[in-house]
């Protein structure tokens, strides 16, 4: 979603979410797409094509995240790789945001729709993950050694879920009409 078909929501966000000001509206700061490498995570070959499979996807180099501190549990040391991340800003940010919504979930499998009640931190930010990375039209499924999942986090100026909601769903997200939330009996 472009800048400008943003502004074309303004006025239709503040009404329905009723605030005062259109600067009040909530917007999108940053998208972070991150893999957790697991038991990948001493083969620097199969790290380094994680790397190159987000880079293709999102059109920007990626970051390799380390440990901040050993766990003997996971066999984990300080400073061992443990997953490849990227954080998405601006035009990039906004193009990432319609693939996923035009190309990439429509692809997944039995997809339903986002569930509306998942996913939802409520301080304004929103996660949600894809099984398969293979979703996304760079990747040819022929090309590849590995099919990863990634997590994709969308950060916004919100105040609540409820405003993360109406902000997502008004750029398209497509939510499932009639979920129960918490608390609710199917």
């Amino acid at each position: 979603m472009s800048k400008s078909n943003y502004q074309n929501l303004l006025p239709t966000l503040k009404t329905e979410l009723g605030l005062k000001s259109v600067s009040a509206v909530p917007k999108i700061m940053k998208v972070v797409v991150n893999v957790g490498v697991g038991k990948l995570a001493g083969d620097t070959k199969a790290i380094g094509a994680i790397a190159d499979e987000l880079k293709r996807i999102t059109g920007q180099l990626p970051v390799i995240t380390k440990a901040k501190q050993s766990i003997a549990g996971f066999k984990v040391r300080e400073g061992d790789p443990v997953g490849v991340k990227i954080t998405l800003r601006g035009g990039r940010m906004h193009d990432f945001l319609d693939k996923l919504v035009q190309v990439a979930l429509p692809r997944v499998r039995d997809f339903q729709g986002l569930n509306p009640s998942a996913g939802f931190d409520g301080r304004g930010g929103y996660t949600l993950g894809l099984t398969e990375h293979v979703v996304f039209p760079e990747i040819v499924f022929e090309n590849i050694d590995k099919v990863f999942s990634l997590e994709i986090s969308i950060v916004t100026t919100a105040k609540n879920q409820d405003q993360t909601r109406h902000l997502l769903r008004a750029l398209g997200f497509p939510f499932q009409a009639n979920v129960p939330g918490k608390g609710e009996r199917i």
